[in-house]
Order: C-alpha cells, then sequence, then structure tokens
C-alpha cells in the first residue's frame, strides 16, 4: 500500500473518514451517484436488504469518491466492502494494485459471467484476461428530437435511418424561423469521441501513446464547426439543453440518462435517436459504465465476499429500478425483459446494430484525453481558437499529464527506497 502515498500527496487531501466496512456483517458500498440516480440505488438496496439477507448493504454516496478512495486505500482503514466506479478508471486502478479480481464470486454464483451481460460492459472490466468488475449499466450519448419540430420542417425523413446526418442537419440552413436551431452543442465532448470512431480513427497508438493531435480528431471538429458556422447550432455560452426543453431546437445531444429531465417537461414531444455521423453505415455512441468493484483490501472476509456476490447477483436479475435512472441496464435477462421496452434507452440494445454502436474507451490515460477534449472542443467549434492551435494544446495537455503521473510514480518509488 506505500505506492500510494505519493499519489495521495499529489491530491493533498488530509481528510478523515468514519470508520466503514468494519461492520461484519454489513457490506459497506460506496458510490459516486451524487444525481438522481442515487435514490433509485437507494431503492434497490432497499430491496434487496428488505430479501433479509444475512449481510445487509449500506449505501454511501460521496461527491469526491476517487480522492477518498486514495485516502482510505493509504491509510487501510475504512476501505469500502464493495464501490461501483467507471470503466475509464479501471486500467489505472489495476496498474497500481487498487482492484481484487471478481474470480472468487463469479466462482460462487454461476450467474455472474460474460454471456449474461452486455459484451461493451462487459470486457470494459477485464484487464489481461481477468475479469476485475461485475457491470451494472452503459450510459453514453444519445441524440433527443424534438417530433413537433420535425414535422414542422418536413424533416421526419432524417430518422428513417435512425442516424442523422451531417449533410441532413445542413440542408437546414436558413430554413428554420427565428430563434430555432437544429442542434444544440450539450455533452459536446462525447459527440467529439464518437467522431473520431465514426471516421476510424483511435486515441491511442499501438505503443499506448496518446493521439489527440490526429487527421480524425481535427475532421471531426471541423465538421462540428461547419455546423456552428452554419448557423444551425446554438449560440456558444447559451444552455442548449434547456433551449431543447423550450421547443426551440431539434436535436439535443447529451446523454442517455436526460431522458428522466426531458420526460418531466409537459409540453416536449420528443424521442431518442444516435449521435449523428457522417455516414449512417457507420455510427457510434461514446459510453461508458458503471461497474461494481473491489478496492484491494485485507479486513475483507471470505464471508462477506460471499455476501458481495449474493447482492451482485440480484442486481443482475432485479436492476429494472436502475432503467428509471435513464441507464442502458447491462444486465441481458433484463434489457432483454419486456418490461425494459417501456424504457426510451432501450433503443440502444434494440438490435445487434445498435449494440455494436455503443463504444467505452479503456485506454489507460483516457481521463486525461477526455478532460482534454471538454477543455478545448467548444472554443474550436465555434471560433475562439484556431483548430490547429487547439488540437496542438490538447495534445501537449495530455502528454503534460501523463508526464506529471509518471513523475509521481517516480516519487513513490523513492519513498519505497527510504522506508
Amino acid at each position: 500500500m506505500k505506492k500510494i502515498i505519493g499519489l495521495v500527496a499529489v491530491l493533498g487531501t488530509s481528510m478523515l473518514l468514519g470508520a466503514c466496512g468494519n461492520d461484519e456483517f454489513t457490506i459497506e458500498f460506496w458510490t459516486p451517484l451524487t444525481g438522481d440516480d442515487g435514490a433509485n440505488m437507494d431503492a434497490l438496496v432497499k430491496e434487496y436488504n428488505d430479501t433479509d439477507p444475512e449481510y445487509k448493504v449500506n449505501h454511501v454516496i460521496t461527491s469526491d469518491m476517487y480522492t477518498k478512495m486514495y485516502t482510505v486505500l493509504n491509510s487501510g482503514n475504512g476501505i469500502p466492502d464493495l464501490s461501483i466506479i467507471h470503466a475509464d478508471r479501471v486500467p489505472n486502478f489495476v496498474d497500481q494494485d487498487l482492484l481484487e479480481p471478481m474470480t472468487t464470486i463469479m466462482g460462487q454464483q454461476s450467474e455472474l459471467k460474460e454471456d449474461n451481460y452486455l459484451t461493451e460492459a462487459w470486457t470494459a472490466g477485464e484487464v489481461d484476461g481477468t475479469q476485475y468488475t461485475i457491470p451494472l449499466d452503459i450510459h453514453g450519448s444519445a441524440m433527443y428530437y424534438n417530433e413537433d419540430l420535425l414535422a414542422k420542417y418536413g424533416v421526419e425523413s432524417f430518422l428513417d435511418d435512425n442516424v442523422v446526418t451531417f449533410d441532413e442537419m445542413l440542408s437546414l440552413q436558413g430554413e428554420l424561423d427565428e430563434g430555432d436551431y437544429v442542434l444544440n452543442d450539450s455533452l459536446l465532448g462525447w459527440v467529439v469521441l464518437a467522431q473520431i470512431q465514426n471516421l476510424n480513427g483511435d486515441i491511442e497508438d499501438e505503443a499506448g501513446n496518446p493521439t489527440v493531435n490526429t487527421p480524425e480528431m481535427k475532421e471531426a471538429i471541423e465538421a462540428i464547426k461547419e455546423l456552428s458556422e452554419a448557423g444551425i447550432m446554438t449560440p456558444y455560452g447559451e444552455d442548449g439543453y434547456l433551449m431543447f426543453q423550450s421547443g426551440n431546437v431539434l436535436f439535443s445531444t447529451d446523454g442517455t440518462w436526460s431522458s428522466i429531465g426531458h420526460s418531466q417537461v409537459e409540453s416536449l414531444n420528443y424521442g431518442v435517436t444516435n449521435t449523428y455521423a457522417f455516414d449512417p453505415s457507420n455510427f457510434h455512441n461514446r459510453a461508458s459504465s458503471h461497474l461494481f468493484a473491489l478496492l484491494t483490501s485485507e479486513d475483507r472476509t471470505d464471508e462477506k465476499e460471499q455476501g458481495i456476490g449474493e447482492f451482485l447477483e440480484y442486481m443482475r436479475a432485479n436492476s429494472i429500478e436502475w432503467a428509471e435512472a435513464g441507464q442502458i441496464v447491462a444486465s441481458v435477462d433484463v434489457a432483454e425483459s419486456p418490461e425494459y421496452e417501456n424504457y426510451l434507452q432501450s433503443f440502444f440494445t434494440s438490435t445487434e446494430e445498435e449494440t455494436d454502436s455503443l463504444h467505452i474507451y479503456t485506454y489507460r490515460h483516457y481521463p486525461y484525453v477526455a478532460e482534454a477534449v471538454d477543455m478545448y472542443a467548444a472554443d474550436m467549434v465555434h471560433g475562439e481558437i484556431d483548430v490547429d492551435e487547439g488540437l496542438a494544446e490538447m495534445q501537449r495537455f495530455v502528454e503534460d499529464k501523463i508526464q506529471e503521473g509518471a513523475l509521481d510514480l517516480e516519487n513513490v518509488v523513492e519513498e519505497e527506497v527510504e522506508e
């Protein structure tokens, strides 16, 4: 556990957490679910506890969960019995020996296996042939459409193949009433990363180096910039998400979970389709996943692991409540159930082609890439900075972040030698 010391020092955290995971018959369960989805998880945990298991689950929502994880891992005290982490955290956590494999739990619960989960969610937790997580969901970029505006402008045909293209949107330039827009720039970073897959690009090379300043990234940014320059995208700085809910935007590129907010607007007649693409024959929806994981701990008993396995099996078979949170449930049994068809996000698993469109990046430095894209994409798209300049800055940003991480690890090695 000494290797964590340097990382915690960099985070600059000295918080003390109350004792966790020490109750012999309680599974301390940490999640970062600070939104409305936290209430859905609370409901699922309550339903499980109502079955009167030997090991009840205590759901703890933490807004700065990853920082707190490093803190407790460093101290060796208060490590949760079970956690939910995001897919992009798995590679680095494994590299740092912060995760324990799910091998034992999978051996105890025969239904916790790849065949019973969406493949993209399952493989997001696999590193070098070892399964480190059990998936809960996939949550991805989506594109909502205003049915009334589609009819108003006579473009319902855009949805005939379930993929709206750049050319189709550009065909509406100069055709809309003042105050109406074809699309917004919500979740723009996710849209950009979806286009990288549409262009058959990637964010890393064969040697594991980041590839942000690439022809594919430039083509993606410039294509989206053309939509902005055509005047069909909501203005920079405006809340395009709310403008969609107000009935002034045809297409809103936000997340699968956004259906919760949209459904609360009584006047909004809407549906969901794929993130826009260059060609209907090649489309992707950038995605992530919430994954159940075991942080490395010497205190987790075999008996408690068995209790965790029983909870995870319950979640596999009974996670329809999680669909209420707007998530694409990873359990095949749930995703293929008739009840699940009532949820809008079931669209993304309605066919093999749709399921294949869900792309989770598992590059070990992906968090840095995503941060760079989120930081610079909107400025490039809206003409605040030159595209070539922005791409160069993005590449430097990611490389600097990786170098900082390498220096942190060097400091850790030095500390271990000194001790």
